[in-house]
């Protein structure tokens, strides 16, 4: 994982969450991602915890005051991880594929 690419990615990562653009969000992310939270279930009313990204659209819109604060950018090998104040304290895992698309948090 080359440090620069990692130091890049989290800023527009968060800009692009906290402008609620999901084409923005959704460019760098493989097209079969699928996303795990609790928080999925609680606001978008999703029982398993988990959607498809491209699902997000109908959910983009639920929390429109929601914001995100980024505290730490760590580096891995393959990886990125990004520790951010949201809704709560949280820290989302996100690897890479060799055309640095993100295939999963």
């Amino acid at each position: 994982m080359n440090p620069e690419f990692a130091t890049q990615f989290a800023p527009e990562g968060m800009e692009a969450r906290n402008a609620h653009d999901l084409d923005q969000m959704l460019e760098h992310y493989a097209e079969d991602l699928e996303m795990n939270s609790p928080f999925i279930r609680q606001i978008a009313g999703e029982a398993s915890g988990k959607f498809a990204c491209l699902m997000g659209r109908r959910h983009l819109g639920l929390i429109p005051e929601l914001r995100f604060e980024l505290l730490a950018v760590l580096v891995g090998v393959d990886s990125v991880v990004l520790h951010y104040r949201g809704v709560r304290l949280s820290a989302e895992v996100f690897h890479f594929e060799p055309e640095a698309r993100w295939c999963g948090p």
